[in-house]
């Protein structure tokens, strides 16, 4: 409890103020709900039951003690239905109030200068991030896609340079499994760096043609990429 505490002591707040608090938010918080900051109220003279204000990542809480302290209240406001913040800084301390969309105006006075200014910014910073939620998913589809379009515009071009580099092949292309067969053809280990290649365009048309299986394909591929 003494860990989850400090964070919030740092701008004077009542260490017994914020005990009593945080003991009693820890059944009221929703779920994925976290407390981003906690305001004490701080009177001229002493204030044995301070009010004060906790904003989490959903919403106001307002913390007002009766009964001697004994028990509390607590008004809470999502940040859906926040209209605005504002603050007011005083000679003694400051006054943070904000309004609703239905016209509920709510104000907590003599909060400490520096508190109030903690307060306000995050309230300022929650009801940003409400107005703009598609920032940060927005950039997380731009990635993707992005990479998808450069990678089919380089398979494209490969496709476009084979088809430049292919010799013009007759739709039905018998003479060529006639070549492939001849006893007269040049060894493979004897053909150039370019008939090598001619050879393996010659062979993918056969195969798009279905004159030849993905298979024999394969090992005809492997067999002319070992010569080059």
């Amino acid at each position: 409890m003494i860990d989850n505490l400090k964070k919030f002591l740092n701008e004077e707040q009542d260490p017994k103020a914020i005990e009593k608090i945080t003991s009693k938010l820890n059944d009221l918080l929703m779920k994925n709900e976290e407390i981003g900051y906690i305001a004490v109220q701080k009177k001229p003279a002493i204030t044995v039951f301070p009010h004060s204000i906790v904003v989490t990542n959903k919403r106001i809480i307002i913390c007002q003690p009766k009964n001697m302290g004994l028990s509390m209240n607590f008004t809470d406001f999502t940040w859906n239905e926040i209209e605005g913040t504002f603050m007011k800084e005083n000679i003694l301390g400051s006054e943070f109030s904000f309004s609703t969309k239905t016209q509920i105006q709510v104000s907590i006075d003599y909060i400490p200068k520096i508190q109030a200014r903690k307060i306000s910014t995050f309230a300022k910073e929650q009801l940003d991030l409400l107005k703009n939620p598609v920032v940060a998913e927005e950039v997380k589809i731009e990635v993707p896609v992005f990479i998808q379009e450069e990678i089919e515009e380089v398979e494209t071009e490969e496709v476009v340079s084979f088809a430049e580099l292919m010799p013009a092949v007759s739709s039905t292309a018998e003479p060529i499994v006639e070549n492939i067969t001849t006893p007269t053809e040049k060894a493979t280990s004897e053909l150039s760096q370019d008939e090598l290649f001619a050879k393996l365009q010659n062979y993918k048309k056969l195969l798009d043609n279905g004159l030849i299986l993905q298979g024999e394909y394969d090992a005809l591929k492997k067999e002319i990429l070992s010569y080059m």
